[in-house]
């Protein structure tokens, strides 16, 4: 038995917040939207991809941002990010606690904690 990979990560964002979903993740992460299967399109939310990387949103009414629990998601060129999320209004916080790792930590418009790794 074996874990082979990881299929996608789940975050939330509250109900009526779909532009703001959609210019974050495809306007400044670059990803694409995914057609979600008809028997979910009801429940809202979004399907989205950049490479082999997928994250589901899902909406929730009573949603809280998840402030520890995140995706790390491997990026190249680091400093590029950090000029591009910046220029968008995101944060950014540079983390230096694992040695020989670049790597930050950035919020989506619903305040879900998003952290970026170089590939080395």
């Amino acid at each position: 038995m074996k874990i082979l990979g990881l299929d996608h990560v789940q975050l939330a964002y509250p109900r009526g917040r779909d532009d703001d979903a959609r210019n974050f993740y495809l306007e400044v992460l670059g990803m694409t939207e995914l057609p979600k299967p008809e028997a979910m399109r009801a429940r809202g939310g979004m399907w989205l991809q950049a490479g082999p990387v997928q994250i589901h949103l899902g909406v929730e009414d009573d949603m809280r941002p998840s402030a520890k629990m995140h995706p790390a998601l491997v990026v190249t060129e680091l400093d590029a990010w950090q000029a591009r999320l910046v220029a968008a209004g995101c944060e950014w916080r540079p983390a230096d606690d694992i040695p020989g790792t670049r790597r930050a930590h950035t919020r989506d418009p619903f305040g879900n904690r998003i952290e970026l790794i170089e590939a080395r």
